[in-house]
């Protein structure tokens, strides 16, 4: 059975997915980038940008997990750019260059329409305008019994949170602290929407903590 899963999402100690003051040079948000520390070193994230080197063990396999199994992705507007408001031409086809990491159909939730982009890799953005569900549900389409993968942002997984539409939650907390920005529980039940932790493993760079219902 196709499963809406959330892999690899980094938070602070304090709950903090993104950093405050998030812009076109900081995307992440002020000290946001800190928190994606225990990513970065992988062998999974090297070989992203074409390296044959890379870290491995529990970080890695968390990171490799999160590819696993994935026919198509949905993304925030905030992830998929810095534009807000009217798309003003079609210019902007996200911070990735050409060949984008996903290798699949990506839906992008925004409230205003765009043509789809194909580009390099398998990778087509579609843009969807009329909520959660319908992108989940073209997702599901597209993605040929495989699962789909939320890339977030923080506020787009706690809309599907809240819904009770994740089957699987990955969150790796790493060892800074923000102090502002957007919390991802922030007005969330986990208990009472039927959540448990099922996997729970601590590293040096990181506690990874796995929730399914």
């Amino acid at each position: 059975m196709q499963k809406l899963v959330v892999r690899c999402f980094s938070i602070s100690v304090d709950g903090f997915g993104a950093g405050p003051e998030q812009s076109l040079e900081n995307p992440l948000g002020i000290g946001g980038r800190d928190v994606h520390s225990w990513f970065f070193p992988t062998r999974t994230f090297q070989q992203m940008f074409g390296e044959s080197k890379g870290e491995t063990g529990v970080d890695y396999d968390f990171a490799a997990r999160g590819f696993e199994n994935i026919g198509a992705n949905i993304l925030g507007r905030n992830m998929f750019g810095p534009i807000r408001g009217p798309w003003p031409n079609d210019e902007w086809k996200g911070w990735w260059g050409p060949n984008p990491p996903y290798h699949s159909p990506v839906f992008v939730l925004t409230h205003h329409a765009r043509q789809s982009i194909p580009m390099e890799g398998g990778n087509t953005f579609h843009f969807v305008t009329d909520g959660i569900e319908s992108a989940l549900k073209q997702a599901f389409a597209a993605a040929n019994g495989k699962d789909v993968r939320l890339g977030g942002g923080v506020s787009l997984v706690r809309q599907y949170l809240n819904k009770g539409l994740i089957d699987e939650l990955h969150v790796a907390i790493s060892p800074t602290i923000l102090g502002s920005g957007e919390r991802l529980f922030e007005g969330v039940d986990l208990v009472a929407l039927g959540y448990k932790i099922t996997e729970h493993v601590t590293t040096k760079n990181a506690t990874h903590i796995v929730l399914t219902k």
